[in-house]
C-alpha cells in the first residue's frame, strides 16, 4: 500500500467514527422533563412532564388544522392529527434532545428545553 491509500483509508476510518459519535449523541434519550410546545415559532405551552397528569389536548392551527397530543406516564406525543403525511404521529413520542416531534403543516414543534416550566 501506498502512503496515499493509508492516509485515505485513516481518514476515512476517523469520519467513520465521528460519525458513529454524531448519531449517537444525538439519539441518547433524554433524562430532562422539561419541554415546549411550539406554534409558528412561539412558545404556547412550556410544561414539566414529571408534573402533568396524563391527558389528551388539541392545538388547533391558525389555517384550520388540528393536533391532538397525549401525555401519558411522563411521555409525550401526537396521537392524532389532520394533516395529510401523519408524520408528526409516527414520530411516536419524544425521546431524544436532538430529534423533536415536528408538524410542518401546522407549524408545530415539541421538544426539550433547558429551562424550568412556567
Amino acid at each position: 500500500m501506498t502512503k496515499g491509500v493509508k492516509i485515505i483509508g485513516a481518514v476515512v476510518l476517523l469520519m467513520l467514527a465521528a460519525a458513529i459519535v454524531a448519531v449517537m449523541l444525538n439519539f441518547r434519550t433524554s433524562d430532562n422533563t422539561h419541554i415546549v410546545i411550539l406554534q409558528n415559532n412561539k412558545v404556547i405551552y412550556s410544561l414539566d412532564l414529571s408534573k402533568e397528569k396524563d391527558r389528551s389536548f388539541r392545538i388547533e392551527s391558525p389555517d384550520g388544522g388540528w393536533n391532538e397530543v397525549k401525555i401519558e406516564n411522563g411521555k409525550i406525543c401526537i396521537a392524532d392529527a389532520d394533516c395529510p403525511d401523519q408524520t408528526c404521529v409516527h414520530t411516536g413520542v419524544l425521546r431524544s434532545e436532538g430529534v423533536p416531534i415536528v408538524c410542518l403543516p401546522h407549524k408545530l414543534v415539541i421538544r426539550f428545553s433547558d429551562e424550568e416550566s412556567s
